[in-house]
């Protein structure tokens, strides 16, 4: 039974969110807000934006405890760079004044930018520096919804899970340039003389055969016959052709057996590095106060829901299950508004084609075959109208489905932030 976070209501209570917009102004000058979509999340509403929002959330401490920060996102869009992360915050955060520059404990979530660029960010503050996961982690790229799953423990292990399935695992002492490595090679080490790292040697009892230099390599064949028609005083002196022979076996070597001395391939010796000081606390983060959205879009529309912190990792696998039971269906509705996109677009661009066609015919163009040298110069006039200007774009509105879902647990710790603006709910 996980226990409770201090500073929160009694199990079963709800625990008020306080939402809170950032007054930066982005780069190009105007504050930008999220869309609060009906029980479904907020969204990104406006393109080449920068998005800022917070939420303070019941202080939450993981020293002792295991921490899981959850949450699902749906990138519906073309997203063409942009992230769509999410941060936890320790500390006193003026929210109105909170951005890029203000500090976090934890980001976490995907960062997708063109075709190349599909980062997993997994980011930790420890004493004041931020230090990203040295492994290269790449999120999802459809435009389904996904939950995204960080758990850190106790032991300062972790893992990371895409709906539900664990994408990477590790330790925080490996897998991030928090602390020095425990171990480093012995740069001064050098090979010793009597290292023996040859694993066969030559079978020194092994004589070469009396006669073994002598063998030819190649032999006349000894089935070529004579040609009947081989005419010896025009011809020369027949030789039958030569062949392979079979008793060679090419230069001799001694035969080798294994070797009794042989110790292995030499390798550097790893030591214990004197600039290693241990942090038995190195994966607790600050009390954990407030939960915030800061990313950059150039596309919007990607929708974040479900955001959850607690201390129950089966529960957190649970709301991704609850969420899921209709997975089939948004795939579905998924696939059937991609038909209707492509059968839109097919039409309108059809419908163009014929409106260009019009167009031409009205300016008598469908007579260019009956005489290409009479008009040969209308087609080299100087104004070189291109024909492609008869036709047009249409923009296609994508159609957007998304899910919700209500939570519930038994005893444990969570703080479930449905759309950080709405009454969080304490998890009971």
């Amino acid at each position: 039974m996980a226990g409770k976070a201090g500073g929160l209501n009694q199990i079963g209570k709800k625990v008020k969110g306080k939402q809170g917009h950032s007054s930066i102004q982005p780069e190009n000058g105007l504050e930008t807000q999220m869309t609060r979509l009906h029980e479904t999340g907020i969204q990104t509403s406006s393109d080449a934006k920068h998005y800022a929002i917070s939420a303070k959330i019941p202080e939450f401490s993981n020293k002792d405890r295991t921490l899981v920060l959850q949450y699902s996102i749906k990138i519906e869009q073309d997203i063409e760079c942009g992230g769509g992360y999410i941060k936890l915050l320790s500390g006193v955060v003026n929210q109105k004044k909170f951005g890029g520059d203000t500090p976090y404990s934890v980001m976490f979530g995907p960062d997708l930018c063109g075709t190349q660029t599909k980062k997993l960010h997994v980011i930790l503050s420890y004493q004041g520096q931020n230090y990203p996961i040295k492994k290269d982690l790449e999120c999802e790229t459809d435009k389904l919804t996904h939950f995204y799953t960080l758990i850190l423990r106790p032991d300062a292990t972790y893992s990371i899970l895409i709906d539900n399935r664990e994408r990477d695992s590790g330790s925080m002492y490996t897998d991030w340039d928090i602390l020095p490595p425990r171990k480093i090679k012995e740069v001064n080490a050098k090979k010793p003389a009597d290292w023996d790292d040859r694993e066969y040697i030559d079978e020194p009892n092994d004589g070469k055969p009396a006669g073994y230099d002598s063998i030819p390599a190649e032999i006349p064949d000894p089935n070529a016959k004579k040609p009947d028609n081989w005419d010896e005083e025009e011809d020369g002196i027949w030789k039958a052709p030569k062949v392979p022979n079979p008793a060679y076996k090419g230069p001799w070597k001694r035969k080798k057996i294994k070797n009794p001395n042989y110790k292995g391939k030499w390798k550097i010796p790893w030591i214990d590095n004197p600039e290693f000081e241990d942090d038995p606390d190195l994966y607790v983060m600050k009390p954990i106060k407030y939960v915030g959205i800061e990313v950059w879009q150039v596309k919007a529309g990607s929708v974040y829901d479900n955001i959850l912190i607690t201390d129950d990792p089966a529960y957190a696998k649970q709301v991704v299950e609850e969420v899921f039971s209709n997975r089939e269906s948004e795939k579905e509705a998924f696939e059937e508004a991609e038909k209707v996109r492509k059968a839109r677009e097919e039409e309108e661009a059809q419908r163009a084609r014929e409106e260009g066609e019009r167009r031409r015919k009205e300016r008598g163009y469908d007579r260019r075959y009956r005489d290409r040298e009479r008009y040969k110069d209308r087609y080299r006039r100087h104004d070189r109208r291109d024909y492609m200007d008869d036709y047009h774009v249409v923009e296609i509105t994508s159609l957007q489905q998304t899910a919700a879902v209500s939570m519930n647990s038994d005893g444990v710790f969570c703080f479930y932030v449905p759309l950080l603006f709405h009454s969080a709910k304490q998890c009971a």
